[in-house]
């Protein structure tokens, strides 16, 4: 035991000298393992999430062949890894991408990346506890009678500040509150993952597997059930279908926001990044093929439509299974909720350190009992509150924006929540084009992991895949296209601009990147005069 004291504690000292070299001195709490790393990472990409919510559109677009476009964002995301890896391992400091990039490219660079990846961490965690609204009324109406409204506005603002103010609660108590929240919510993973597969098989499914490879006509106009034409080919439904699960797949990088409250962390953490993506996909491909093979047997996507989704499927169960299942999904949405709150909390934290943002020593400031960023969460919370009182403006008839149409019926909030898709592909983008930089400048990674000789192939094959995959996402085809269902048109360009203008309009004003050009010393890399020496 004294042994294995001392190895920690020695390779705690490592990691604080690490950080010291960089320029940074210790200040939160180093007591987060491997397994609470890889948890907070895993549930922020939370498969029961990503599936509950976009199970549907996935199979009314491309029929239940949609499960084999899994393995899309799952292999491109895991290049992506590969490289945000050997980053996080060369550069264990909290605020990851806005680090990485801060360093590899510069200040300015890398203020601009931090900004895009904070919004679209707080529109998410908005997103995620308002999506879990209907989960939360359904089941005080099972055990309490209660007839809230899931779409009634307030009671989307009521029930989502609860959500934020216990979140708030945990995470300000301490990293390893936050780890063990994480930790159940891999547990609750696991259940809703392969134990409701497990159910539904031993309830009985009602398709062979022969199901999971065709289309259910959902190629055709007449027999697609949101009336979309792909004519006949399902490589086209496919380049659409594929977003469902494009809006799973990332998260991972989370676990290097909490690097300097994990031990070991130039080791861990690009583990923790490849096996939260490894294990999400899996969990992801067992609940699709188990929820996809017990559809109902007659018209299945529409029946599934018609139902609500998920819950035509868990309809089939016992009262009390349903419930039980509820409370997995409940948990599941919280989980994720509060570990991307907490990885957002450590970015602010770190641009408040680099005097990056407004009131930066007020913002930095740790909490002397719990070695949290205390200010940094409560600010955090209040912006994502803010934007879920954008659910109040909901058009009932279509607006004109000079060529752009704001859909008739669709919430402010859901418009935004396009972002945090969006938001997290262009600062995943702009990250991996950084260590394309530094390669070019002659960069040589000194962390534990490194690509080695597969460092230019993997960085390329990387920026190939999250280039391609945001100009899908992002790509005006039209309100009545099948794109539609998840950009509405030009609404998602829109915000990006809107998010852009108002970070530029910042940054000319405050020149943040002045004082952020203050913290680029790293004493693994050689200064620009011993370069050029």
């Amino acid at each position: 035991m004294n042994e294995e004291h001392r190895t920690a504690s020695s390779t705690a000292t490592t990691e604080d000298a690490r950080l010291e070299s960089l320029g940074y001195e210790p200040q939160l709490n180093r007591v987060l393992g491997f397994f609470s790393n890889f948890a907070v990472a895993f549930t922020y990409l939370s498969p029961m999430v990503g599936i509950y919510s976009l199970f549907i559109l996935g199979v009314a677009l491309a029929g239940p062949a949609y499960i084999w476009l899994t393995f899309v964002p799952l292999i491109g995301m895991l290049f992506v890894a590969l490289v945000f890896g050997e980053l996080a391992s060369h550069y264990p400091v909290a605020g990851a991408l806005y680090q990485y990039s801060k360093f590899s490219v510069g200040p300015k660079y890398g203020w601009f990346v931090g900004w895009f990846y904070g919004i679209a961490l707080l529109v998410t965690v908005a997103a995620v506890d308002t999506g879990v609204v209907s989960y939360i009324t359904t089941l005080s109406h099972n055990w309490f009678g209660t007839n809230w409204d899931p779409a009634n506005h307030t009671t989307v603002l009521l029930i989502t500040l609860v959500l934020l103010a216990v979140q708030t609660t945990l995470n300000i108590t301490g990293a390893k509150v936050m780890g063990r929240v994480a930790q159940f919510g891999v547990g609750v993973e696991i259940l809703g993952t392969f134990g409701i597969a497990i159910i539904l098989a031993v309830h009985g499914f009602h398709h062979g597997l022969g199901f999971l490879f065709s289309t259910e006509g959902a190629t055709h106009a007449d027999s697609n059930v949101y009336g979309v034409d792909f004519h006949g080919s399902w490589l086209a439904a496919a380049l659409i279908a594929v977003l469902a699960p494009v809006y799973i797949f990332y998260g991972f990088e989370s676990a290097g926001d909490i690097a300097e409250e994990t031990k070991d962390a130039s080791k861990k953490i690009p583990k923790a990044m490849r096996w939260a993506l490894i294990w999400g996909g899996v969990g992801s491909f067992v609940l699709t093929a188990a929820l996809l093979l017990a559809m109902p047997e007659d018209d299945p996507i529409k029946s599934t439509l018609d139902g609500g989704g998920v819950p035509a499927i868990l309809g089939q169960l016992s009262s009390g299974m349903q419930d039980f299942l509820l409370l997995l999904i409940i948990f599941a949405f919280f989980s994720c909720g509060t570990s991307i709150q907490g990885a957002g909390s450590r970015l602010a934290f770190s641009y408040g350190r680099d005097g990056a943002l407004p009131a930066s020593a007020w913002l930095s400031k740790v909490h002397q009992r719990f070695r949290t960023p205390v200010h940094a969460l409560l600010v955090g919370a209040v912006i994502s509150a803010l934007f879920v009182l954008l659910v109040y403006y909901q058009p009932s008839k279509d607006v004109s924006l000079g060529f752009i149409t704001y859909p008739a019926n669709a919430t402010a909030l859901y418009s935004l929540v396009s972002f945090g898709v969006s938001g997290i592909y262009l600062s995943f983008l702009l990250t991996v084009i950084a260590a394309i930089v530094a390669r070019a400048r002659g960069w040589v990674p000194e962390g534990p992991f490194r690509l080695g000789r597969w460092g230019w192939a993997v960085t390329i094959i990387a920026a190939s895949y999250l280039g391609l995959m945001l100009l899908n996402v992002v790509y005006p085809s039209g309100l009545t296209s099948a794109r539609g269902l998840f950009n509405l048109d030009w609404i998602t360009l829109l915000v990006m601009v809107i998010i852009a203008v108002v970070g530029a309009l910042y940054f000319v004003i405050a020149r943040p990147d002045r004082h952020v050009a203050e913290h680029l010393h790293d004493e693994l890399e050689a200064t620009p005069a011993e370069r050029g020496a």
